[in-house]
């Protein structure tokens, strides 16, 4: 069952939900939904000379990213066919009876923005700033500024609450985070011995 706007208010207001700032309720909070804003941190992929990257060398990771700060009135400028990885302004505390779900807005779709490619779900139990994985399908370059609207989020509530929800007791990689997050696969237990 998805949150209706009711639903989320009421979450919202006994503060078992979070979602802070939450600076315009009117604005936001959506019949079912909760729209987040654009931060100002993005992690931009260079184009270097390794063959490729391997996913367990944390080195090769970090080579790879240049962090990027976006002063207050400025514009990221996201050119076709570039991913970067971006944050949202808010940080979310999911309870453990909710798992929720990141899209897209649909006045960024109709300009072939996309705000993940794979990671649109966050746990019950998860706790921090989202990363997006932006991208850019169209033939234009389109200009993102830091506190726009960009993603949204939908709530569904589980049939229980999670007994093992994400964070640290499941050595979750990525609770609590700020700003946006490079990939930590290489901490999976497949590449602990690699």
């Amino acid at each position: 069952m998805i949150l209706s706007d009711t639903d989320l208010l009421a979450r919202l207001r006994d503060g078992d939900l979070v979602v802070e700032p939450l600076d315009d309720v009117d604005m936001q909070v959506q019949p079912s939904s909760i729209d987040l804003r654009l931060g100002s941190e993005f992690l931009e992929f260079q184009r270097t000379n390794i063959p490729c990257i391997h996913p367990n060398r944390e080195d090769e990771v970090s080579k790879y990213v240049r962090e990027t700060h976006v002063d207050e009135g400025d514009e990221f400028i996201l050119h076709p066919g570039d991913f970067v990885l971006g944050t949202t302004k808010e940080r979310v505390e999911i309870p453990p009876d909710l798992v929720a779900h990141v899209e897209g807005r649909s006045s960024l779709g109709r300009l072939a923005i996309v705000v993940h490619a794979t990671a649109g779900l966050c746990d019950p139990g998860y706790k921090g700033q989202i990363t997006l994985e932006l991208s850019n399908l169209g033939s234009a370059p389109v200009a993102l500024t830091p506190d726009m609207r960009i993603s949204q989020l939908t709530f569904t509530e589980l049939t229980s609450p999670a007994t093992r929800p994400y964070g640290t007791e499941r050595g979750s990689k990525y609770q609590d985070q700020r700003g946006p997050q490079a990939s930590r696969i290489g901490e999976d237990p497949e590449f602990a011995d690699r």
